[in-house]
């Protein structure tokens, strides 16, 4: 779970970005240069400017893709709790606010008409994910997943 945030501790300071990614794009652009100005070894310092530049690349994907599934699961959850909205009693519905994210990402392939049954089963027997899965009878595919 992450840490509690507040005014104080909610920064955008990521140790990925900050601490590798930055550097290391640093580096490369500083051998870069370097290979303008002087090339005492070029074979050397180009394997060494490409590796930089390929583990850059690569972390650069893995974050990128990392903020891509965490964009689309907010919009899930959005899209669930305006369809849980749409479909359950008033009564249910405040009880619906204890599901988790994980839990509701889950109940996204339940089609609306499973739907205020499965919550139910969901809340009383705080069902896992799969388990949540397992117990769809009539899956609602969902196509649009990054």
């Amino acid at each position: 779970m992450p840490a509690e945030q507040s005014a104080k501790s909610h920064t955008a300071w990521d140790p990925m970005t900050h601490l590798i990614i930055g550097p290391l794009s640093l580096v490369a652009f500083a051998l870069a240069i370097y290979l303008l100005r002087h090339d005492p070894r070029p074979e050397l310092v180009r394997d060494i400017l490409v590796l930089l530049l390929a583990v850059a690349l690569l972390l650069l994907n893995l974050k990128t893709r990392s903020y891509t599934l965490r964009i689309q699961d907010r919009v899930i959850r959005l899209e669930e709790r305006l369809r849980l909205a749409s479909l359950l009693a008033p009564g249910e519905l405040a009880g619906s606010a204890s599901i988790s994210p994980a839990q509701l990402i889950a109940l996204r392939f339940a089609p609306d008409a499973e739907l205020p049954a499965l919550v139910s089963r969901t809340l009383a027997e705080q069902l896992t994910p799969p388990q949540i899965k397992a117990k769809i009878e009539s899956w609602r595919p969902d196509h649009a997943r990054v």
